[in-house]
């Protein structure tokens, strides 16, 4: 029987996508690995690549489409001796393994109860991707897709991953809650005054309504649940430039033949990422009933883009040279702005950094992003009269950084010690480079 193409989640935190474009039209053949589509997620316009050969019999959902639901059907592709006349009733919107319409006769139905029906698409809350080839080929033979390695795009279990399994008992599945999660963003957006209600305040005024995009609802989801969720509290420390700015002088000065130049955001990045080795016990995150405590400091780094932000990680920033750490943050920073990060590249880490101060912004307090465990928030360097080591009264440019930390992992003291260490690091920049 024809296969469906379902729309596919091209990042961690897609719920939904827009079908930017399709880059095949019905009647082509495909195969396994052949660009089909573009498709705008949360964060980035994706490649969508075919996991089954075979030829588009229809295309379901039209390109520009915008909130098509993850695992939605958007096309659907025929097998050898297949033609368009085998596709029954399917429409935009639609999810597989629908019930049989009343329409059909109830007879039709019958032989599919002596089947096993397709493996539940969840696991311990975590979806299980499979193309629903697949999903048919392993009903038939028994096999529990929880137990099998995918090998497709992004681990999707494929045809060929199937074929050669070996039966064995299915495991109970448990309930599908493929709508817990945008229900929950929705609920989590929905604080506040309604719609109507905020519609109705302002009817006598003059505005125009913005249409929020997949990155905006993911933001206000994910912000807003981690403000309620995460037991923030702050920690504050100014800390002294003058050192870091000459000693920043000299480096850039000496590094101008190769073309690099180093900017105070490359000392902080590497400065946090050495505290996070001097304070190990705070380099983890929360996961849900136990904190994962890791080796190598993974640090991510909020960039402003049009309409949002990103918040790629530089992965083992601890055991990187300061000229190494800039190149990759301008990569990403720029790639950013694009839209053009892998999900790998901006997912993970255990602690990050937001500075405003390039904005002229003296203090603020950031939202941890979950799971991490805490986020660096910096301000600009001002003058600001300080007293010198001998007791004078001197001018010296000071930052304010405000350290946001999720108590579940970080207690008092040990943000304490996190951010003394930062300090002391920015204080001390020429000790980075030992």
């Amino acid at each position: 029987m024809p296969t469906e193409i379902l729309m596919p989640a091209l990042s961690p935190t897609m719920e939904e996508g827009t079908l930017a474009k399709w880059l095949v039209k019905e009647g082509d053949t495909v195969s396994s690995g052949d660009v089909m589509a573009e498709i705008e997620t949360d964060k980035a316009t994706m490649e969508f690549e075919a996991v089954d050969e075979g030829v588009i019999g229809k295309i379901i959902v039209a390109e520009g489409t915008e909130g098509v639901k993850v695992n939605e059907v958007i096309a659907v592709l025929l097998e050898d001796g297949e033609s368009a006349d085998d596709i029954g009733d399917v429409s935009a919107g639609s999810s597989p393994a629908a019930a049989p319409s009343s329409a059909e006769p109830a007879q039709s139905a019958a032989p599919a109860a002596d089947k096993p029906a397709p493996a539940a698409p969840a696991k311990d809350g975590n979806r299980i991707f499979a193309s629903p080839l697949a999903r048919r080929i392993a009903a038939d033979k028994g096999l529990d897709l929880a137990g099998i390695t995918g090998s497709g795009p992004h681990g999707r279990i494929v045809k060929a991953d199937v074929e050669n399994a070996t039966a064995a008992p299915k495991a109970a599945a448990p309930a599908a809650k493929a709508d817990a999660a945008p229900a929950a963003a929705a609920a989590s957006m929905a604080t506040g005054p309604s719609t109507d209600a905020v519609l109705k305040t302002y009817a006598d005024r003059p505005f125009e309504e913005v249409k929020l995009d997949g990155m905006r609802k993911t933001i206000a989801a994910r912000l807003t649940e981690a403000k309620q969720s995460v037991p923030h509290f702050y920690l504050r420390r100014d800390i002294q430039l003058d050192a870091l700015m000459k000693f920043r002088s000299q480096l850039n000065k000496q590094l101008e033949p190769r073309g690099v130049k180093l900017s105070v955001n490359d000392f902080i990045i590497k400065a946090c990422a050495l505290a996070l080795q001097q304070v190990p016990e705070a380099n983890a995150v929360w996961a849900g009933d136990r904190t994962l405590q890791f080796e190598k400091s993974d640090v991510a780094v909020a960039v402003a883009i049009e309409g949002g932000l990103f918040t790629p990680v530089l992965k083992d920033a601890d055991m990187k040279s300061l000229s190494a750490l800039s190149a990759e943050m301008k990569d990403l920073a720029t790639r950013a702005r694009d839209r053009k990060l892998a999900p790998h590249e901006y997912a993970g880490g255990s602690f990050a950094i937001s500075n405003l101060g390039m904005f002229g912004i003296d203090n603020f307090d950031a939202i941890i992003n979950p799971p991490h465990a805490a986020i660096l928030a910096v301000g600009a360097g001002v003058k600001k009269p300080i007293v010198g080591t001998d007791g004078e009264l001197t001018v010296g440019t000071v930052m304010s950084t405000t350290l946001s930390v999720d108590h579940r992992v970080i207690d008092g003291a040990l943000g304490a010690n996190l951010l003394n260490a930062i300090k002391d690091n920015l204080e001390n920049p020429m000790t980075m480079l030992a």
